[in-house]
């Protein structure tokens, strides 16, 4: 299986490294890191772009506003700030594939004119005009599922069969897709681990992981440092490397072809093992 990223083309029958990029200052793990006076430093985010690519990444996934619960609300303006040019200085610099965490039809777009390759959107484009912003882009989307919004999906997330529901909704969400003009293939699956989840949804997704995608759909999986690691392992955000590498290796072993992770040194290693040894 192959993704076509604009000028990259990724080989998905191994598992790819997504390493995180957070142009946030208020992320759960990782807000604030490339922000200097103030502002944004471009230097800090070229920084880490170098360091995902070293250390074998080989897709960045930039994102402007942060959606953990109680997170504050980011204008458009504010988003495209945030997004675009860290998209530009990467593009310029890096021979990487760039995936940009939007909802926003600008920045979707703009961000395509900038260099980016993947529209990876937590909404799954069902804000008004991302459908058509992303299909005119001609890049590879990611649908994610999500019950609720972000400032209140873990308030008593409540599913009746969660493996069945969440492939119903992205089974629905890949037809709007095809209806808009995305072909199939652009389109990649993500469950959303821990959004709209308790410890046992997310627990029965990656049990039944397989279940969540058509086989020749590709699969995405955020898990790394998820605030589920801290509360099965009583562990702090910046104790949860060993469940993160855990769940990394569960998920490629169950068919997850993109790997969204904040240590990408350490997951690049241990999917590097997992094909040798397969």
């Amino acid at each position: 299986m192959k993704l076509n990223c604009g000028k990259h083309t990724l080989d998905l029958s191994r598992p790819q490294v997504m390493g995180i990029l957070n142009t946030t200052p208020d992320s759960f793990s990782d807000g604030g890191s490339y922000y200097a006076d103030g502002g944004l430093d471009l230097d800090l985010v070229l920084h880490r772009a170098e360091q995902i690519c070293r250390e074998g990444g080989t897709i960045v996934d930039i994102g402007g506003e942060s959606t953990r619960p109680g997170a504050a609300v980011v204008t458009e303006q504010q988003e495209l700030d945030r997004v675009v040019p860290a998209v530009e200085a990467i593009h310029q610099r890096f021979d990487v594939v760039i995936s940009v965490d939007t909802s926003t039809p600008s920045v979707m777009r703009e961000s395509a004119a900038a260099g980016a390759g993947i529209i990876n959107d937590v909404r799954a484009l069902t804000r008004d005009g991302a459908l058509e912003a992303a299909a005119a882009t001609g890049l590879p989307v990611c649908v994610m599922h999500m019950q609720g919004e972000p400032g209140s999906m873990q308030a008593n997330p409540e599913y009746r069969d969660v493996v069945r529901e969440v492939r119903a909704y992205l089974d629905e969400r890949l037809a709007a897709c095809v209806a808009a003009g995305i072909a199939r293939e652009k389109v990649i699956y993500d469950p959303g681990f821990g959004f709209g989840k308790n410890d046992q949804h997310n627990l029965e997704l990656l049990r039944c992981l397989p279940e969540l995608a058509p086989p020749d759909q590709p699969l995405l999986v955020g898990l790394s440092r998820k605030s589920m690691i801290g509360r099965l392992l009583d562990r702090a955000v910046d104790e949860r490397l060993a469940g993160s590498l855990a769940l990394a290796m569960l998920s490629a072993q169950r068919g997850a072809h993109i790997i969204r992770v904040h240590d990408v040194a350490a997951t690049a290693d241990v999917l590097k093992l997992l094909q040798l040894a397969s």
